[in-house]
């Protein structure tokens, strides 16, 4: 299947404000690209990409006062199938892990796992460990928070969302994350598109959206699945777009400066596969 999407994204600044920017799919996803994805600026600014420590494409701009618009709009190709459901992987002892992955038991800026780790094994300490734990969480995480767009908070922790009990996608992946590295569980946060592809429609405004990855061993070895406290189910079309600890590594925009959001659009929509595209994408 083929997947539009891009977004069209506004600030207001009051002088040159240097700007990082996650804004490219992931690389390991470049390879499905069906037509270029190129990020337009408005003013045209110069822009220098580098990958940055956990992989993701990293695009560094200053913008020169005033507004500036970024603007993407592409085709990418994907296999349609939903996320992979494992239910027999299992979990890695701590000292198995590969070094690489051992930072993603640790706690970070919203991932407060001092501030749960009793509560955690009190809830999943009788649980099987593997998929069952993890889906275990996700489940808890899923009927503990309320989705609520217009209560997100950018400085809520995981113990936070916890108590508050309301957040956005983003609470949702940090509370589960937080409460699979309790239980020794490696865990990171995601970030990209996810369309109401197979999924009814949502009449809301089309938005980024962010999900969670663990690391377990299944049947072709180990390796990171995908999880969503949110929608707790396999979701078709996902495109992610940065992966870290937590939303710190992965803030798709970040100023150093004053910049006030002027206009947020996403688009993310299947589209059918023409002759054309279909020659492109060999």
């Amino acid at each position: 299947m083929h997947i539009r999407t891009g977004f069209t994204i506004g600030f207001d600044t009051f002088g040159p404000t240097p700007m990082n920017l996650l804004l490219h799919v992931h690389p390991e996803r470049r390879p499905d690209l069906v037509t270029p994805e190129v990020i337009t600026f408005d003013p045209p600014v110069p822009a220098h990409q580098h990958v940055d420590a956990f992989g993701n494409v990293s695009t560094r701009i200053v913008a020169p006062g005033g507004r500036i618009t970024m603007t993407a709009d592409f085709t990418i190709a994907d296999t349609g199938e939903p996320d992979v459901v494992e239910p027999e992987a299992r979990q890695i002892p701590v000292q198995d892990l590969p070094d690489t992955v051992l930072m993603f038991l640790l706690g970070s800026r919203y991932c407060d796992t001092d501030k749960l780790s009793q509560t955690a094994w009190s809830l999943f300490g009788n649980t099987p460990e593997g998929w069952a734990r993890v889906q275990a969480i996700v489940d808890y995480t899923h009927e503990r928070l309320r989705f609520d767009y217009q209560r997100a908070d950018a400085t809520r922790t995981a113990h936070d969302g916890f108590m508050q009990r309301e957040g956005v996608c983003r609470d949702f992946a940090h509370l589960a994350i937080t409460l699979c590295r309790c239980m020794n569980i490696p865990a990171r946060y995601a970030t990209g598109y996810l369309g109401d592809i197979g999924v009814p429609i949502d009449p809301a405004p089309m938005d980024f959206s962010a999900w969670f990855e663990v690391y377990l061993e299944g049947s072709s070895g180990p390796r990171w699945y995908t999880f969503d406290a949110r929608h707790n189910r396999p979701r078709i079309g996902r495109i992610v777009m940065a992966r870290g600890r937590d939303a710190t590594d992965c803030a798709l925009t970040t100023s150093f400066g004053a910049a006030i959001l002027a206009r947020f659009d996403v688009h993310t929509d299947e589209v059918l596969a023409t002759a054309e595209s279909l020659a492109q994408a060999a």
